[in-house]
């Protein structure tokens, strides 16, 4: 991983194809792994967010493969 820019309200990174692989297989798991009434108080996030997180990693992800 590489940080490109940060600030306090957000930061930009760069992350190889491996990489963001990780963060999608982990984002899959915790979307389809864990009960929906512990969800949003273990990841202080609903499941809404980060399922739709998990279909931008899979967007990108699929641009990067066919570059």
């Amino acid at each position: 991983m590489k940080v490109v820019d940060i600030s306090a309200e957000s930061s930009n990174i760069g992350l190889t194809l491996d990489e963001l692989l990780i963060v999608n297989a982990a984002l899959n798991e915790v979307c389809n792994g864990m009960a929906i009434f512990e969800f949003e108080t273990r990841l202080g996030a609903d499941r809404e967010r980060v399922a739709l997180l998990l279909k931008e990693v899979g967007l990108l992800l699929d641009r990067m493969e066919k570059n």
